[in-house]
Formats: C-alpha cells, sequence, structure tokens
C-alpha cells in the first residue's frame, strides 16, 4: 500500500486526485505495474489509477488475463474500474480508504462480488485507510 500511495502523490503533483495503485505478480511481492490517476494530465476519463495499472500489467505478462495477482488502491474502486478488475481475472483487491459516495467494492455498490458474474475478486479493505484518506481530504481541502 505504501507503493500505491506513492503514486497517489504522484497524482496530486499533476493536479489530479490522488489515487494510487499497484498490481502484484502472483508470488504477491513483485510489482507488475503501478499507476495514478491521470485524468487532468490526459484529458481521458478512464485514466484512472487502477485501469492504468492493469493496463500496464497485462502489457507487462503479454495477456490480459491477471489470474493470480493482486491489485492494491489506496481507495475503493469505482464502478468502472471494479467492472475492470472483474474482466482481467484480478484475484485480489485490496484497498485503503472506503468511498461512500461511489466505491464499487462493498461501499455504495459490490460489483467484484456481484454473484452473477463470473469471476469475483477477494477483497480486503482498510489497509492504512487512514493515510489513504488523509491524503485525499488534504487533496479537496487544498482545493
Amino acid at each position: 500500500m505504501r507503493l500505491a500511495l506513492d503514486e497517489a502523490r504522484l497524482a496530486a503533483r499533476g493536479g489530479d486526485v490522488p489515487v494510487g495503485a499497484v498490481v502484484l505478480a502472483p508470488d504477491g511481492t513483485t510489482v507488475l505495474a503501478a499507476g495514478h490517476n491521470e485524468r487532468e494530465a490526459t484529458g481521458d476519463p478512464t485514466a484512472h489509477a487502477e485501469v492504468l495499472a492493469i493496463r500496464r500489467a497485462a502489457a507487462a505478462l503479454g495477456e490480459w488475463r491477471l489470474s493470480d495477482c493482486t491489485l492494491v488502491v489506496t481507495l475503493e474502486p469505482c464502478t468502472m474500474c471494479a467492472g475492470a478488475l472483474v474482466q482481467s481475472r484480478v484475484d485480489r483487491v485490496v484497498y485503503g480508504a472506503r468511498d461512500d459516495k461511489a466505491g464499487a467494492a462493498g461501499s455504495l455498490w459490490d460489483v467484484v462480488r456481484d454473484r452473477r458474474l463470473n469471476h469475483r475478486p477477494e477483497v480486503i479493505e482498510g489497509v492504512l485507510a487512514e493515510d489513504c484518506a488523509r491524503l485525499l481530504t488534504d487533496f479537496f481541502r487544498a482545493r
């Protein structure tokens, strides 16, 4: 999560909402890819930290299936990112701060564990939650 927090700080420096993500290889320690929000930087509405990290991890592996991989992200994924996690077959999602306004991994919605879908990653929430939430709070207070 600390690597994801470092990525989130990069997003804030670029004027983006400070969310960072990393994808870990099946061994659970090797970082395949990282990303941070780049919507403002690129003008791309899909440039969320999770989507960018997933794309980069798939490129690193040479395939779209991220079986046995873990995505670690500072903020609970939104519906778009939750859908990308399901579609990429990530096995585990670890997130820091809950997102009661747009979260789709247990708070507002639970897309990633919807029984109607063919893949349901494990969800671990609340890792360094206070640090992750503080980064977001500080960013929005400064605006």
